[in-house]
């Protein structure tokens, strides 16, 4: 697998969060992707995003164009310095929200993309990574 093309945009406010939902769109259709394949990948970025502005105090994301072999994808990493999250079991439950949401962030992302994984601790921060292929 390899990496054709990465860039990295702060999360430090709402205007990133659309910024990050742009770029993640163009990424996609960069690769190809179909309208309803562009629209699950927009969808889990941008409730990501907005768990790093809000839970995590703000962050980053690198957006990460991939191929392998025939395959084209798109790779997000979302990181930020926050609080962590103590119990991931419980986070990814349907329904669970630590604020004022629906309890669908954690959950739904997973369900949008083909690849997650989630690396927190209490005091640590937290460190998401998507990917869709294509």
């Amino acid at each position: 697998m390899s990496t054709t093309k990465a860039e990295e945009l702060p999360i430090q406010s709402s205007a990133d969060v659309v910024s990050v939902r742009q770029a993640v769109r163009a990424a996609a259709m960069d690769q190809s992707f179909s309208l309803v394949d562009q629209t699950k990948l927009v969808t889990a970025a941008s409730e990501l995003a907005r768990n790093t502005l809000d839970y995590g105090g703000g962050g980053n994301v690198r957006i990460e164009h991939l191929i392998d072999g025939v395959r084209k994808g798109v790779r997000l990493t979302f990181k930020d310095q926050g609080p962590g999250i103590a119990d991931i079991e419980l986070a990814m439950r349907d329904g669970y929200t630590s604020g004022g949401g629906l309890g669908l962030g954690l959950g739904g992302a997973k369900r949008l993309v083909n690849e997650f994984q989630i690396d927190s601790a209490p005091g640590k921060g937290t460190t998401i990574t998507i990917t869709r292929w294509r």
